[in-house]
């Protein structure tokens, strides 16, 4: 339990004294900036799936009659 403690202790320790840190308005702007890119990555893969799954629907149809 004592290796655990030590471990976790010297990890905090590690990322308050080593570890350099973003200032705080950069770290909001890439983090808006990433939302934006999730958001517009996910309206294209809903049209792309949403146009595909269409042209499915039109081939098995087509197939059916």
């Amino acid at each position: 339990m004592a290796k655990v403690f030590n471990y976790i202790s010297e990890a905090f320790t590690e990322l308050k004294d080593n570890v350099t840190w973003s200032p705080w308005s950069e770290v909001q702007r890439y983090t808006i900036i990433v939302a934006v890119f999730a958001v517009l990555f996910a309206l294209a893969t809903w049209g792309v799936d949403s146009a595909f799954g269409e042209a499915l629907g039109v081939f098995y149809n087509w197939i059916k009659s």
